[in-house]
C-alpha cells in the first residue's frame, strides 16, 4: 500500500510511527497521526492551520492532557492501531474518489478529519478548528491534484504503470563496495533474529570498514562503529505486524534508500555508493540510525557538506548540470524542473560532450532560454530550496543513468543526459530544440562524434 504514497504523504506514517516510539506506546495511535500531519504540514493546508493558529506545541499539550497511553518497552516498530488502520483504508477511499494514482498529503488530512470514530475532530474542535469551513477547502485541493498544472508536463503520465520496487533496488547492488555493505547488513540482519533490513544494520556495516574514506568522514563526526554500536545494543529488540507480507526494507530505510538512489543520479554518479546511502539517510531524518546520530548531537548539513565536498572536486558534469537547471527554474519563477530546465543545464555547463554537441548545431544559451520562455512562460513562485522534478524529467534522468551504466560509465554525462532527451519527443526540451533548428537525428550523430573525439 505504502508504495503508492508519495514521499511527503509516506513521511507523515513514518513521523507518526516514530512519535508512537517515543511515547512508548503499544500501538501507533490516530493522535499519533494527527500530531504527525500537523508537523509535517506544507503548502495551503499549512495556511489553513495557520488561521486557527494550530500549532504542533498547543496541539501537543491538548492530546496529552487527556491522552492514556498505554506504555510498554520501547520498540524501533510498533503495530497500527485500529483506528489509525480505519484512516488509512478511508485515505485509500478517497485517493479511489479523486481519480488519482497516488496518495497525496491532503488525502490524509481529508481522511483523518472525516472520521468520527477518533477524537481527532474533538482535539481540533477544542482548539478552534473549524472543520465544516475547512473541509470543502481541502476537498478541493485532492480534486486540483488531477488537474493540469501549469507546468507542460507536471501532470504527464497518469496512467503511468507503478515503479517496480524491487527494480528500484535492484540498482542498490550494482555496485561492489555497496553490494559488501549489504552483504554484512544482512549478516547482522541474522545475527540480531529480526527479518526487516533497518537502516540502523545498513550503517553499522558501513562503519565496519574503519579503512573506506567514508568511515573516516562519519569518524570526524564522532560516528564510529564503537559508539554506534554501544548506542545501538541499548535499543530494545523491535517487532512489527506486516499482515503476512514480507519486505526487505522498514518503511525508514526503504525511503533512505529510495533517496540514495535519487542523489547518486542528482550527484551524477551511475552507481550507488556508501556515500548516496548515508546522504539519504541524512535526508529522512528519521529513523532508528538517524536517532542515534541526533544523540551523538550530529550536524546534518556539516556531516553531508564534508560527504559531498570530494564528489564535488570530481566535477561530475550532471551535478553542475542539474543545479544549474534548478538555478534557471527558478530565475523563471518556477518550482518545477522540467526537462527544458536540464537542457539550458546542458548548455549552461559549457565543457561537457552535450555542450559541445549543442554548440556545434550554433544553439547558445540566449536563444535557448528565449525559447523556454516562450513554451512555459514565468511564474510567480519562489522556492529556495525544494525543487520538484517533473516525472518526465525523472524519466529522462533515470534513461541517462540506465545509458552510462550500460557504457561502463562511474558517471552521467552530459552526453547521457542529451541522448536521454531526444528519448522522450513529446518533451519541452525537445519542442525547445526543434524550435531552435535541429532534431533528433542531429542531435544523436553529434553525441557520436563528439564523444568520437573526446575519446
Amino acid at each position: 500500500m505504502f508504495e503508492k504514497f508519495t514521499e511527503k504523504a509516506l513521511n507523515v506514517i513514518v513521523e507518526a510511527q516514530n512519535t508512537a516510539i517515543y511515547d512508548h506506546s503499544d500501538r501507533v495511535l490516530s493522535e499519533h497521526l494527527l500530531l504527525a500531519l500537523v508537523k509535517e504540514t506544507k503548502g495551503f493546508c499549512a495556511k489553513i492551520f495557520k488561521s486557527y493558529d494550530i500549532t504542533y506545541e498547543r496541539l501537543a499539550k491538548e492530546i496529552y492532557m487527556t491522552l492514556n497511553i498505554e506504555e510498554t518497552e520501547m520498540s524501533s516498530q510498533v503495530p497500527f492501531s485500529e483506528d489509525f488502520k480505519r484512516i488509512l483504508s478511508c485515505t485509500m477511499d478517497l485517493v479511489q474518489e479523486s481519480g488519482n494514482s497516488t496518495v497525496h498529503y491532503e488525502h490524509l488530512v481529508l481522511a483523518a478529519i472525516n472520521d468520527k470514530h477518533s477524537k481527532i475532530s474533538q482535539y481540533l474542535t477544542n482548539l478552534g478548528f473549524d472543520i465544516d469551513k475547512s473541509r470543502p477547502l481541502i476537498e478541493k485541493l485532492v480534486q486540483r491534484k488531477s488537474k493540469k498544472d501549469f507546468h507542460p508536463e507536471a501532470e504527464e503520465n497518469k496512467n503511468e504503470p507503478e515503479i517496480n520496487l524491487a527494480q528500484e533496488t535492484d540498482s542498490l547492488f550494482d555496485n561492489e563496495e555497496s553490494s559488501k555493505v549489504f552483504e554484512r547488513a544482512v549478516s547482522k540482519l541474522s545475527a540480531s533474529n529480526y527479518e526487516i533490513l533497518g537502516t540502523e544494520q545498513i550503517v553499522s556495516s558501513i562503519l565496519e570498514d574503519k579503512d573506506s574514506s567514508l568511515s573516516k568522514i562519519m569518524a570526524q563526526f564522532g560516528i564510529t562503529e564503537e559508539v554506534f554500536e554501544d548506542k545501538l545494543s541499548k535499543i530494545p529488540s523491535r517487532s512489527a505486524e506486516y499482515e503476512g507480507r514480507q519486505i526487505v526494507f522498514t518503511p525508514n530505510a526503504f525511503i533512505a534508500m529510495s533517496l540514495a538512489l535519487q542523489t547518486a543520479k542528482e550527484l551524477g554518479s551511475s552507481e550507488v555508493l556508501p556515500e548516496h546511502m548515508i546522504l539519504g539517510l541524512l535526508k529522512t531524518k528519521k529513523g532508528v540510525a538517524y536517532n542515534i546520530f541526533k544523540e551523538i548531537k550530529i550536524n546534518d548539513d556539516d556531516l553531508a557538506h564534508t560527504i559531498i565536498k570530494p564528489i564535488e572536486k570530481q566535477m561530475p558534469e550532471t551535478l553542475t548540470i542539474l543545479r544549474l537547471a534548478k538555478q534557471e527554474a527558478r530565475r523563471m519563477g518556477r518550482g518545477v524542473v522540467g526537462t527544458e530546465m536540464f537542457l539550458l543545464g546542458i548548455i549552461g555547463e559549457a565543457t561537457g560532450v552535450g555542450a559541445q554537441v549543442l554548440n556545434g548545431l550554433e544553439i547558445n544559451i540566449r536563444d535557448a532560454r528565449i525559447i523556454v520562455e516562450k513554451i512555459i512562460g514565468y511564474g510567480n513562485d519562489y522556492f529556495e530550496n525544494e525543487m520538484v522534478f517533473t516525472k518526465r524529467a525523472k524519466r529522462v534522468l533515470e534513461s541517462a543513468w540506465e545509458y552510462a551504466k550500460k557504457a561502463g560509465k562511474a558517471k552521467i554525462e552530459s552526453s547521457d543526459l542529451l541522448w536521454a532527451i531526444t528519448t522522450e519527443p513529446d518533451s519541452t526540451a525537445m519542442q525547445a530544440l526543434e524550435q531552435l533548428g535541429t532534431d533528433v537525428v542531429e542531435i544523436r550523430e553529434g553525441i557520436k562524434k563528439y564523444s568520437t573525439k573526446n575519446v
